[in-house]
């Protein structure tokens, strides 16, 4: 048995061990860039990375795409957007809802989402890119589950120059980007993550889809030292909300991905608000808008948060940095959403 002081010591221990995994990580950073001059330049580094980039990027989008109706958006969006995007892959996300039997066979459906819009798109040439993903979710913080996707991060990853980071955009349960990081955490230096998960700070709790399925990936991520840009869920991205007589007057019969999203949006608000007033909430394509406008969407740097299991965030302010989206203007992102899916 410890007494106070014995317990006091056994602490400190303890948040040394921590410290001491995350400083290796940040180092890995640290030596991508071969700086020498300490850990101020590479608070320069995350400082760096995480404002919005200028110019064309290499991109990934990891996605549940089967999961709801918005995630179709979010991908013809990323598509039609080349001036901003070199897309190097998409990868399929589990999730398990009414919609699935379970994680696995979520990722699947996904995967073939994923290529139907493609197929919409007249995009069958980027075929070989889209990658299945996890067939669970990990089964604590230090486990990767392995697949080709997560195989395909790593790879894209290592490709990347100090100057060249790949951007991994995910809008699911980040089980595929984690995994990727664990299978070879020299990564964290070589990428930055984009992740529409968890609530805003102000909320009373982090049971959010995206983060609440998968709870020790989003540990990793944040416990990785990789640059994290994080738009929260409710308190932030929910103001992006749209209508029936919206999507009917700006995509109805412009082309066939359009008609598709306007009737898979309108068909599955009937099934639960038919006969009344309603509004959708598209969240996914507020990860793709970030990289496009800096006038979208403000926000700022803080520490990094501690995803915790009973749904909710700790903090620490000796934490490494990350950028947390805070508002957006709906209005704008909205229209130039739906004027890019319509041409």
């Amino acid at each position: 048995m410890y007494d106070d002081a014995g317990q006091e010591k056994c602490v400190q221990i303890m948040v040394f061990q921590d410290t001491i995994i995350m400083c290796y990580n940040i180092f890995t950073i640290h030596s991508e860039l071969g700086k020498k001059e300490g850990f101020v330049m590479i608070n320069e580094l995350l400082m760096k990375r995480l404002e919005r980039p200028n110019g064309r990027v290499r991109a990934v989008l990891d996605t549940d795409a089967y999961n709801e109706i918005d995630d179709q958006f979010a991908i013809a969006y990323f598509l039609k957007k080349s001036g901003t995007f070199d897309v190097q892959a998409l990868t399929a996300a589990p999730f398990f809802n009414n919609k699935s039997d379970g994680p696995g066979d979520g990722m699947h459906k996904s995967y073939d989402e994923i290529l139907k819009i493609l197929q919409l798109m007249g995009r069958d040439d980027i075929k070989d890119k889209v990658f299945r993903g996890s067939e669970n979710y990990l089964p604590d913080v230090s486990t990767p589950v392995d697949s080709p996707a997560a195989r395909e991060l790593v790879r894209l990853a290592n490709i990347s120059g100090p100057e060249d980071p790949l951007y991994i955009i995910a809008i699911g349960a980040i089980t595929n980007v984690a995994s990727a990081l664990l299978l070879d955490p020299a990564i964290a230096g070589r990428c930055v993550i984009v992740w529409l998960g968890g609530h805003a700070a102000h909320w009373p709790d982090t049971n959010e889809f995206n983060m609440g399925q998968d709870v020790a990936a989003a540990r990793v991520i944040f416990d990785s030292g990789a640059p994290v840009i994080q738009l929260p869920c409710m308190g932030v991205v929910s103001e992006l909300r749209t209508t029936g007589p919206e999507l009917e007057y700006w995509l109805r019969g412009k082309n066939d991905l359009c008609d598709y999203l306007a009737d898979n949006t309108i068909e599955e608000v009937a099934g639960y608000a038919g006969g009344t007033a309603w509004s959708r909430v598209i969240w996914d394509v507020s990860a793709i808008a970030w990289f496009l406008d800096e006038r979208f969407m403000r926000g700022s740097i803080k520490p990094s948060p501690i995803c915790e299991y009973d749904k909710t965030y700790s903090y620490d302010p000796a934490r490494h940095p990350y950028f947390v989206v805070d508002a957006l203007d709906r209005d704008a992102i909205f229209t130039d959403l739906f004027k890019t899916l319509a041409e």
